[in-house]
């Protein structure tokens, strides 16, 4: 039973995990919270992961990537630079996709998060998607989100991901035996061990990639990181409790 100025009100809390409340003009109001724990069965995985030129304040962005159903989007920052065969570069990424690769290339970071903000306007779908990522954003951390807002809020740019779910891979994969791995390599070639495009055996070969714009592997290695964090989320969905994916809407309450 709920109250709002001396009214009474009676509702179904039938599907709903939990109802949110709070005070305004001296009557309590609430707001019922969608369930991405019950409804997670209907939503398929959205993999996005991000390279940068490094961790320091001056890094940026230099490819963000989606892996979806149809396949998967990149978004390759060559900051300025004009030595680059799309075509090529786009036939050599699409042998190692199941699907089709979609290959945006740009010449800023601040380009790079415009076309962020468009795939996620424009192809992520909250009734239909969720958004995940292999520490991208955990209970205590995280990596690519919390860059990406950094990056959104230095080139004056509203946060694009709205209303859609989001859970970590790195937050799952703990409810398989992985013998101790724990980074998304290690993570994947446990559990799933299939071959993937990586040319790199350390992430910090992507920052001298870029500065060299060396940027076929640099594409190579973010499409696999994608590729390996939506593997492991299909195989979680298969095989993991919907009430441990932990799902939270990544749109901020003044949005």
């Amino acid at each position: 039973m709920l109250f709002d100025g001396g009214r009474n009100f009676t509702i179904s809390l039938f599907g709903l995990i939990r109802v949110a409340y709070y005070f305004q003009c001296g009557s309590l109001r609430f707001i019922a919270v969608k369930n991405y724990c019950l409804d997670m069965g209907d939503l398929d995985p959205v993999a996005f992961d991000i390279e940068t030129s490094g961790l320091g304040e001056d890094a940026v962005i230099t490819v963000a990537g989606f892996a979806h159903t149809l396949g998967e989007s990149l978004i390759l920052n060559v900051d300025g630079s004009d030595e680059y065969d799309r075509q090529a570069l786009v036939t050599t990424l699409d042998t190692h996709s199941a699907g089709t690769v979609q290959l945006d290339i740009v010449e800023s970071e601040a380009a790079l998060l415009e076309a962020v903000a468009s795939f996620a306007t424009n192809q992520l779908n909250g009734d239909k998607h969720y958004l995940t990522a292999f520490n991208g954003e955990t209970w205590n951390g995280g990596f690519d989100l919390p860059f990406c807002r950094t990056r959104f809020l230095t080139h004056d740019m509203g946060w694009p991901f709205g209303d859609v779910a989001y859970a970590d891979m790195m937050q799952i994969v703990d409810r398989f035996d992985t013998n101790d791995q724990s980074d998304l390599v290690g993570v994947y070639d446990e559990l799933i061990g299939e071959e993937s495009c990586d040319p790199f055996d350390d992430s910090s070969e992507a920052v001298e990639a870029f500065e060299s714009g060396d940027w076929l592997p640099l594409l190579e290695h973010n499409l696999a990181d994608i590729q390996r964090t939506r593997e492991l989320a299909e195989l979680a969905g298969r095989f993991v409790a919907r009430s441990d994916f932990k799902m939270k809407n990544l749109q901020p309450p003044q949005q």
